[in-house]
């Protein structure tokens, strides 16, 4: 099942999916963009997303996390669109914060939460890729950046407290703000980054903190820190992981799987994927890289954790690879770090939802 509760014996551990809102198959696709994207066998239609998000939600998943970026399409109204053909599965809406003025965020989120019965979660993300911020109209830096998304965070939850307010930041200056009711509920704040401020952004304002897949002394080490930046804070945070999945019935099926994957990954695809990476200001971004380096020699980074998505994809780089069992160990490990949240994902999406929903995920047991 998606989530496991204290009283079964589990602390709270999340399993989340992922919807593929710029295309599926069975190739290593680019999230948002073409540069090292494989050709998309099955196009992001509504139709085909429903799918994905109704396997994800027979299979026990909780959520299905959206990307947000210059090559997929808006999440918001993708996302309105599939919660009607969807019951439980809550929606992991991504935004780019600075986008839109988050006054009229909380409206949207007021208007969500009333047409899917309170399913929205958000992912605030500040952008890492100075070109495709520009690309946009958004010619503010990395430290910037993650200044007006601390105020864009800060306004969006004072809005949703239903109060009017008065606030005067740097990028935003509000007079009589606010919705007119409380939201009620009110969506969790995802966030990820892992420069310094992404850090300091994420102990004041988020709920829940999310890293992409490193090695656990990796992981532990910011499990540690995240939580100290927090106390400091006041506060406490849900951590969580995003992570690939390549599990099969034996260890050797899997590795095959990987292997057939990586034969997939022409030198121009990794070559072009590459070569944007680099440009990246995104120090999550240069963590994954580091974990390659570019090459497909040395891809095995810790104990079933394979780097070699990471080669043309964009974010994400890392999948867990191996049986059912191997895989659901390494789960319960991450888990007994610290990790509250997982969100998985493997392609072709709609066929692996079911498989790692219905295999993996009843074996985990931390």
């Amino acid at each position: 099942m998606g989530s496991r509760s204290a009283e079964e014996g589990h602390p709270m551990t999340t399993f989340h999916w992922f919807l593929p809102t710029s295309g599926d198959g069975h190739e290593i696709g680019s999230a948002t963009v073409a540069a090292g994207a494989a050709r998309h066998a099955r196009a992001a239609t509504i139709g085909y997303l429903t799918e994905v998000a109704q396997a994800a939600e027979q299979a026990g998943f909780t959520a299905a996390l959206t990307p947000v970026g210059a090559g997929c399409p808006d999440p918001w109204i993708v996302c309105a669109a599939v919660a009607q053909h969807t019951e439980r599965l809550k929606l992991l809406v991504a935004f780019r914060t600075g986008f839109a003025l988050p006054t009229l965020l909380a409206q949207q989120a007021e208007a969500f939460q009333a047409m899917t019965g309170g399913r929205l979660a958000l992912n605030a993300v500040t952008g890492g890729d100075r070109t495709e911020q520009r690309a946009y109209g958004d010619f503010l830096e990395h430290g910037d950046r993650y200044d007006r998304t601390a105020e864009c965070l800060d306004v969006l939850r004072r809005a949703w407290a239903g109060q009017p307010f008065d606030y005067q930041g740097h990028h935003y200056q509000v007079e009589g703000g606010g919705l007119k009711q409380p939201l009620d509920p009110a969506p969790p704040l995802y966030f990820g980054g892992a420069s310094a401020p992404a850090e300091q952004v994420a102990a004041r304002h988020a709920d829940v903190y999310l890293m992409w897949g490193e090695p656990p002394a990796a992981i532990a080490e910011r499990v540690a820190r995240m939580r100290a930046l927090a106390a400091e804070q006041g506060r406490t945070l849900r951590l969580g992981i995003r992570l690939h999945v390549i599990a099969r019935p034996t260890a050797n099926e899997a590795w095959a799987e990987a292997d057939r994957l990586l034969a997939g990954m022409s030198p121009e695809r990794i070559a072009a994927a590459q070569q944007r990476f680099a440009r990246m200001e995104s120090v999550g971004q240069a963590r994954m890289a580091a974990l390659h380096r570019g090459s497909a020699d040395s891809l095995l980074v810790a104990p079933n954790l394979w780097a070699g998505v990471g080669l043309v994809r964009e974010g994400a780089g890392t999948a867990l690879v191996g049986s059912y069992a191997e895989v659901a160990a390494r789960l319960s490990e991450y888990a007994a770090l610290g990790l509250d949240e997982f969100i998985l994902s493997a392609w072709p999406h709609r066929e692996e939802a079911t498989r790692i929903g219905t295999h993996v995920l009843p074996l985990v047991t931390a």
